[in-house]
């Protein structure tokens, strides 16, 4: 879980929202507009990953730990 920042603007949107399945071999590509807070992120891995595959047992980011801990929080909430 990634994001590709500082693109050239599209429709308003700059950012790429990443998330990589090794298990199932899928990637999700998420454009965006700056979505850095955690609630956020979490908000939009609910409706575009998890409920098209479920939670996964692991999540890998070179995130803030901070940043984590909230956007777990948040998922748990959502589920």
């Amino acid at each position: 879980m990634d994001f590709i920042e500082k693109l050239l603007k599209s429709q308003g949107k700059d950012t790429i929202f990443v998330v990589v399945d090794k298990l199932d071999k899928y990637a999700y590509f998420m454009i965006s507009s700056h979505l850095y807070t955690a609630e956020k992120v979490a908000h939009v891995f609910f409706d575009q990953v998890f409920r098209l595959h479920g939670l996964p047992k692991t999540i890998v980011s070179d995130m803030y730990k901070i940043f984590l801990s909230r956007f777990w929080q948040e998922l748990f909430t959502l589920k």
